[in-house]
């Protein structure tokens, strides 16, 4: 049986080792997809310390990778849509069971030379995209236009604030700018993230630590406050701090995940104001995909700056570690078999 190489994680023991396993074959209904490029995420570094745990994992090793693009390889039985050698975007999850799964979460995903998906669970990848731009679509994209578009229902000329620009959060605030947001305030603690944010579109920048943080806002708001707020971040504070700038009827979307609690700290305020607390996870994947190839394609947005530096596969604990420390700041680092 043909091997392959494969970065696998022992849930118990968070041990992530590169390993040689049987390359998989392609079941009725599945494609096996030769991987060109897959992203690192912070949600697989904190799959690697602890503070995620896969809830629908069967047996205790996975291979990880959810942002993944790659080439048809093999076709299963039924598969009528692909075929060999066709350019794709493989989905961040699959729904098993009436349950959504999460790609190199809950099964194995793209740190490999090979991966497997079901046929409908792929996206064509047009030529003139990259591979590179196209594995970081499935989440460090597509995740914040989900949450600007669908949950957060962002509208033109509506203030938002994104807290947390790092992966995700900088393209939120590219993605905001481009559905007329206005004005976009960024928020971190790092020169670098609010130096980023500026140069991605954001109107303001500031750190969270800033004493005079709420009336910044309310200077740039006309005092209104902000209609939106997105927490990138995952962290309690930064959900508490968005709450007081939040406009009546003000919407705060958590994109960031964190296992600790959330706590509203004027109930009869939140309440008084109309203002709702939004759950957000990933993103629609048949609809959001093809509808952001299409505005890469067409020129409206361009993730090319993003792929901050590209390693080989037998290097992703070296790329896991880069992110982890912040070394150079990375917004995405890219695996290449």
């Amino acid at each position: 049986m043909a091997q392959m190489l494969a970065a696998r994680l022992h849930v118990p023991s968070r041990t992530l080792r590169m390993e040689e396993v049987p390359r998989p074959q392609p079941g009725p209904g599945e494609v096996l997809v030769k991987v060109e490029a897959a992203g690192v995420c912070l949600s697989d570094v904190h799959l690697i310390d602890g503070t995620l745990t896969p809830l629908l994992l069967r047996g205790d090793t996975v291979t990880l990778g959810h942002e993944v693009s790659g080439t048809i390889a093999e076709t299963g039985d039924g598969v009528t849509a692909w075929t060999p050698g066709q350019r794709v975007v493989l989905h961040a999850g699959e729904e098993r069971g009436g349950v959504v799964h999460t790609r190199g979460v809950d099964y194995d995903g793209g740190w490999a030379e090979y991966a497997l998906s079901a046929a409908g669970a792929l996206t064509l990848l047009p030529d003139a995209i990259p591979f590179d731009q196209g594995a970081i679509i499935p989440d460090a994209v597509s995740t914040p236009w989900g949450a600007i578009t669908e949950t957060g229902a962002v509208r033109p000329a509506e203030a938002v604030g994104v807290w947390g620009v790092g992966g995700l959060g900088v393209h939120a605030v590219q993605l905001l700018r481009m559905v007329g947001a206005c004005p976009i305030v960024a928020l971190d603690p790092s020169p670098v993230a609010r130096e980023r944010a500026l140069a991605a579109g954001a109107d303001l920048a500031l750190d969270s630590a800033d004493p005079g943080l709420r009336e910044a806002i309310a200077a740039v708001t006309g005092g209104t406050g902000l209609a939106a707020a997105f927490d990138f971040a995952g962290v309690p504070a930064v959900r508490e701090q968005a709450l007081t700038v939040l406009a009546p009827k003000g919407r705060l979307v958590l994109v960031g995940l964190t296992d600790k609690p959330l706590n509203v700290a004027d109930g009869t305020r939140f309440s008084y104001l109309q203002q709702r607390i939004l759950g957000h996870y990933g993103s629609d994947m048949p609809v959001s995909l093809p509808q952001l190839l299409r505005l890469i394609e067409g020129g409206r947005l361009d993730f090319s700056g993003s792929i901050s530096g590209v390693l080989p596969l037998a290097q992703a604990a070296a790329a896991v570690a880069r992110l982890e420390k912040k070394e150079g700041n990375p917004i995405r680092l890219i695996l290449r078999p």
